[in-house]
């Protein structure tokens, strides 16, 4: 275990330094200068040259990268110019948002993807079996924004029962998390229906059912808990990557998450918000990547961290 949490520490490291090195570069060869573009035409001569030297513009690039590298694990993070806030207190009001909504998303996916992989493993030729089959393909195929426009049309604009956008309360949360849920859901079936139905051939299961146990103590504690361990992989994959993977549907709903800010600051060229944004959505995937990785040991004894 020692070893494998050194390894990945030292993994750690060299993934925030090669992430972040690359979207200052990205950032610093875009056309155009940062400041002037912050300022507009109309900024003075004062103001743009105090601007590039609070954003550290007047040094060479890598003493910016280390500078503020180094500020960034003080606590520092800077300043936004777009909205003239603290990066930090920006940062903490999306956080809890788009937090909610990958918690939401992918417990809502788990929930509904485990009978219906389940059914279509158990019963996978029967008509309702086929039909999820159909609903899961199509899930995967459609596309997040068309999806969530839909949505609104009918629910918000046609019926009436739902809000189009906007964060006001729990009731806002039902439409955007149900656009991050189908796509997953499809994703998450096909993952339970295919390990349950490998797993469901193996000579352990046929003596289980030799032996008389009921069907459903069978698939629930031997074919369920063997069967799922790529699912647990999968929904740890998809709950890292939400955190800056909603930007459509956060834009499409008018969310203020974590993706729309990130979104508004690439946009804005606002350096001090967008390099903030990047190294604590680097710095989540790797910790629950990590999480899930220790839990994927708890599910199968069979797994050793060495």
């Amino acid at each position: 275990m020692k070893r494998y949490l050194g390894q990945k520490l030292i993994s750690f490291v060299l993934t925030i330094v090669i992430a972040n090195l690359a979207a200052f570069l990205i950032l610093n060869v875009l056309p155009g200068d940062p400041a002037l573009l912050m300022l507009g035409t109309e900024g003075s001569a004062e103001a743009y040259a105090r601007l590039r030297s609070e954003l550290n513009l007047d040094q060479p690039p890598l003493v910016r990268y280390f500078t503020w590298l180094f500020q960034f694990f003080r606590g520092q993070w800077g300043v936004s110019v777009r909205y003239s806030m603290p990066v930090r207190e920006l940062v903490a009001s999306a956080f809890p948002l788009s937090l909610t909504l990958a918690v939401l998303a992918v417990g809502t996916a788990v929930v509904i993807a485990v009978p219906t992989g389940m059914f279509m493993a158990v019963r996978p030729r029967s008509p309702l079996g086929r039909l999820f089959s159909w609903f899961t393909q199509v899930g995967m195929a459609l596309p997040q924004f068309w999806v969530g426009l839909l949505l609104i049309q009918v629910f918000a604009v046609q019926l009436g029962l739902l809000p189009a956008g906007g964060n006001m309360g729990w009731v806002s949360f039902i439409l955007p998390v149900a656009t991050l849920a189908l796509p997953r859901t499809s994703i998450f079936s096909r993952m339970v229906k295919t390990g349950m139905a490998q797993t469901l051939q193996q000579d352990y299961i046929r003596t289980a059912f030799a032996k008389g146990l009921p069907a459903r103590v069978v698939y629930f504690k031997h074919s369920l808990r063997n069967g799922s361990l790529a699912l647990a992989t999968i929904a740890g994959l998809q709950f890292s990557q939400l955190f800056a993977g909603t930007i459509v549907v956060e834009h499409v709903f008018g969310l203020p998450g974590l993706g729309r800010l990130l979104l508004t600051g690439v946009l804005a060229r606002d350096v001090p918000l967008v390099q903030a944004l990047i190294m604590l959505v680097v710095l989540m995937i790797l910790l629950f990547n990590l999480l899930f990785d220790l839990a994927l040991g708890l599910l199968d004894p069979r797994l050793r961290y060495e």
